[in-house]
Parts: structure tokens; sequence; C-alpha cells
């Protein structure tokens, strides 16, 4: 009797159990198998541009935002700037929205060192841009910690910027988020003004002065001052079936002027004409509904194509990759899915459209001439619906990150993997929709990441990046993707490299911490193809 039975299972373990002499750097996951502990950096940033605040197949958002919580702590307590770097990088536009940079920012204002509050204070403003951002974190402040001197320095902060036209906008627009009003934070906080335009703009929030327009006139719409848009929003209070000067004229937005004239097409067709990319983003259902778009409406198609394809506009609106795809998938139901009750009948061009933004909205770099193999994660658990509002899937967000790569490249397999590895059928030239169709048609089983170089090594293709995309949850193979990964270095290409993007908000890893050539993203940040493109070039 020998003990290979033992000494095997250094290159061939089961996943439901440790590598032998790794124990102490690998960690249990949720789905019960063993994966390697991404320590809390990789936790905090996966979360930050992942957001918990969703349930996800394995934990539910109660569950998740727990873990979030303790383990953002932890990070505050060690390297607070670091936290900060995290939150800004992840606000920035990489997490899918400013949530969870939000929420985190709340918890480094609680850290109990000098630097915490120092790192809060730096970023504040960074993060907080708008002023619905400013109420939500007068909400989860409210509810996190109370108001005290740090809070209410950076309240004010905000609150007296020297750009009092920038501020009169935000004041106007979100009026009210989240149980918090302007007119709430202006007393509670008792900002000193800055000049007499600020003075004006925070009697107007408080109600503390009568409107300067009256219902007979308008000569004081004319004026340069920089609340004047706070003019014109009274005056179409006075003169309700003037939305279109207003909107055309004075600027206001769809948030001022719906509560008070009637929106009809005409009204709309201004608020298209000057609409923010976002805006304009969430809004292509509406205005289809409402006729603003129409198969035959050439002039308002081109400027849809024109900001929509701007790859300018989609940086500088911080327009994620994920919002892209919900409007594509959103619009292209005709109101199936969505929270909106309207419906309409889609405008194909619209469609194309939006699968353009989409490809412009991730970061590529040229060809790099190397062999991609993308593994995208098709087991149950990436069938879980990650936005009910939309119906996307982990698999189908995963699936159009990997096109995304592909299409920036020349040399590429794309294929899933459950506990087998199948062609899906998927090429460069596929739409995202219909990538994210053919994933969604095949969501079964287990999870093995293994066979993805099990594969590779008995058809002898020479893969110089390995790409998964998953939610790391290995558990079902009959040894880790590390040992597969090792066993394809020896038999095939031995400078072959791994990356693994994990679509969940986790701390594990199939990434071993001693392999120099395995790299770890978290979620769906759009730099992710960039930066595989860099890793496959040294």
């Amino acid at each position: 009797m020998t003990y290979s039975f033992y000494t095997d299972k250094a290159t061939a373990t089961p996943q439901s159990e440790p590598i032998p002499e790794r124990e102490s750097s690998m960690i249990q996951g949720k789905s019960g198998g063993f994966m390697f502990d991404g320590g809390i950096w990789t936790m905090v940033r996966r979360c930050l541009i992942l957001g918990t605040a969703t349930d996800q197949y394995y934990s539910t958002k109660t569950e998740l935002t727990g873990e979030f919580v303790t383990t953002l702590k932890q990070a505050i307590a060690e390297d607070p700037k670091r936290v900060a770097d995290e939150i800004l990088y992840a606000s920035d536009g990489h997490a899918v929205n400013n949530h969870a940079p939000i929420f985190a920012l709340v918890l480094l204002s609680m850290g109990d060192k000098p630097e915490a509050k120092k790192a809060f204070r730096d970023i504040f403003q960074q993060v907080i841009r708008t002023g619905s951002h400013f109420h939500e974190w007068m909400s989860y402040t409210k509810q996190l910690r109370g108001i005290g001197r740090v809070v209410r320095e950076a309240a004010i902060a905000w609150l007296t910027r020297d750009d009092v036209k920038w501020l009169a906008y935000q004041m106007l627009k979100y009026q009210q988020r989240m149980g918090f009003s302007f007119r709430d934070e202006l007393r509670l906080f008792k900002p000193k003004a800055r000049g007499l335009a600020q003075e004006y703009l925070y009697k107007w929030v408080v109600g503390k002065v009568p409107p300067v327009v009256s219902s007979n006139g308008d000569f004081h719409l004319e004026s340069k001052a920089p609340t004047v848009q706070l003019d014109w929003y009274d005056w179409l209070k006075c003169h309700p079936d003037q939305g279109i000067r207003a909107v055309s004229e004075g600027g206001l937005t769809h948030e001022m002027v719906a509560p008070i004239c009637k929106m009809d097409v005409n009204v709309w067709q201004a608020l298209f004409e000057q609409m923010p990319i976002g805006a304009l983003l969430r809004n292509l259902g509406s205005l289809t509904e409402i006729g603003v778009i129409k198969f035959d409406a050439f002039a308002n198609l081109t400027h849809i194509e024109k900001v929509l394809t701007d790859s300018e506009r989609l940086k500088k609106g911080r327009i994620h990759p994920i919002d892209v795809l919900k409007a594509l998938k959103t619009y292209q139901s005709g109101g199936a899915l969505g929270k909106s009750s309207k419906t309409w009948q889609k405008v194909d061009r619209v469609v194309d459209i939006l699968e353009k933004a989409l490809a412009l909205s991730f970061e590529t770099l040229e060809p790099t001439g190397k062999v991609f193999l993308h593994a995208v994660d098709i087991s149950g658990s990436m069938s879980w619906a990650s936005n009910s509002s939309t119906g996307l899937t982990s698999a189908e967000i995963a699936a159009t990150m990997a096109l995304a790569t592909a299409k920036a490249e020349k040399n590429y397999i794309i294929r899933g993997f459950s506990t087998s590895f199948i062609d899906l059928g998927i090429i460069a030239s596929d739409s995202f929709m219909s990538a994210c169709k053919k994933t969604s048609d095949k969501n079964f089983g287990g999870t093995d990441a293994s066979v993805a170089y099990d594969w590779a090594i008995a058809n002898k293709v020479h893969v110089d990046v390995f790409c998964f995309w998953t939610d790391s949850e290995s558990w079902a193979g009959s040894k880790h993707p590390s040992q597969s990964l090792a066993e394809y270095r020896r038999k095939v290409n031995p400078k072959a490299k791994a990356v693994y993007t994990t679509i969940a908000s986790n701390q594990i890893t199939l990434v071993d911490p001693k392999d120099p050539y395995s790299y770890d993203f978290g979620g769906f940040d759009p730099s992710i193809p960039k930066a595989i493109q860099e890793i496959a070039g040294f």
C-alpha cells in the first residue's frame, strides 16, 4: 500500500477540499467549495463596484451588506487613505452606480483615526456630485452616525460652493430625495451665504421670499443672474401652458417641469433636444411611446446617434456599460421589462445605436495579436437575475463583457462552463443582445472552472490569456482551477496567463496568490477589457 492517494492531492485536489499545505490561504465559499482568500481589499473593491443592495444567488442583500460593512470598517482601521482612493475610483464611472461609494463614504467618516476624517473631507465633493447624491448621503448619515462636526463641515462646504448657478440647478432639480429636502438641510446646517445671489437662493429654497416673477409679466426672465432658473420655475407655475419656452429658453429639466405643466409631445421634444446623455438613456422608451422617437423622425434619430455614440460624452457622463445594457434590453422589450408601465413599438435604429454605444462604453486598445479564451460561467448560480427591474442575469452581463473584449481582438474563443465546457455559438460579430440570448439559453448545472483548462489541454489549444467571467464559486471539480492551469502550462503553453473577473461581491478568488501570472478583477468595471489587453502584452 502506498500513500500516492494523498500526495496526488497536491496536483489534483477535489474542490470540496483545500489544497494540501495551502489551507491557510484558502477559505470555503458559500457553495461549499474551497477557493483562495482574496483579502479585504479585493472585497472592498468588488463591493464598491458591484454594490451589495440586491440579493445574489448565495446571499441576501442584508447578508452581503453586513459583510461589506464589517470588511470596510476593517479596511478603514488599516488604511483610510486607501479606502478613500477605492471609493473615489469606484465613484468615477467604474461602479455600476454611485450608491455603494456614497454608503462607504459615510462609513469612512465614522473612522476613529484622524486620517479617516481627513480622507473623508478630501474626497467628499468628488463623490457627492449632485443634489441627489447629497440627499442620499444625508439619509445614510442620519441612520448610521448622526450629525457631528465632520458632517457639518462637509455639508456647509458643499452648500456654499462658489458656483451659485450650479448650486441653484441642483437645489431646483433635486428638491427632495430619500426623506430629505434642501429646505430641511439649509435649516439644519444654517450655512452663511457667500454673496447676494447665494443668499437669495437660500431664501427661495426655504420659502422666505415671494416669487420675483408676477403672473402678468416675464421681464425678469431676461436676467443673467445665476439664480435665473428659479425665476423660470416660478414663471412656469403661473403659465403652465408655456412648458416649451421654459425648457428651451429657461433650461428647465424634466424633473422641474413635469409636476407643473402638461407633458405633451411638444414639451417632450423640447426636453429631448437638450437632454443630458444619462437622462436620454433612461427616457428612450417614454420618448418612443409619446412619439418623439419614430421610424421616420430622422432628425431625432440622428441626434440620438450623435449623443450616444460619442465616446467623450459617454466618459464625461460616467455612463457605465451596464447602464447601456439595461437601456438596450429594456428598450428592445417594448416596455415588457423595467419599472415603467409604458409600452412602445421599438425603433430598430435605436437598438442599433444602443449596440454601438455599449461597445464604446468599454475601454479597449488596438488588437494585441494574442489568443484569448473566454470562459463564461453559465452555471445555475449565474442565471440569478442580478437586476430584477431589467431581468439581466450575471451570465448575460458576463457574456457582454467577454464579447466586448473579443470585439477588440482578432484571435479569441468564447465558450461557457458549468461542469462541462460548451460552445455558446458567440462570435465577435454577434450583437450584445444575441450574445445575452445565447448565454441565457444555456444556464445549468454546478460550477467547475477547471474544465476550461482541461478542454484546452485535450485539444492542444495554444492560449495566451484565459479570461474567466464568473462568481468564483467553483466547487464541483476533481481538481482546483489553479492545479489545472499548472498542468496546462506544463503540457501546452508555459507562458499562459489567467484573468478572473468576479461578478459577485465576495472575498473568494480563483487566483493562486503565489502565481504572478494570474490576475483578479472585480465586477463590471468598464476598464477591464483594456486591462486584459494590457496584461496580454507583457
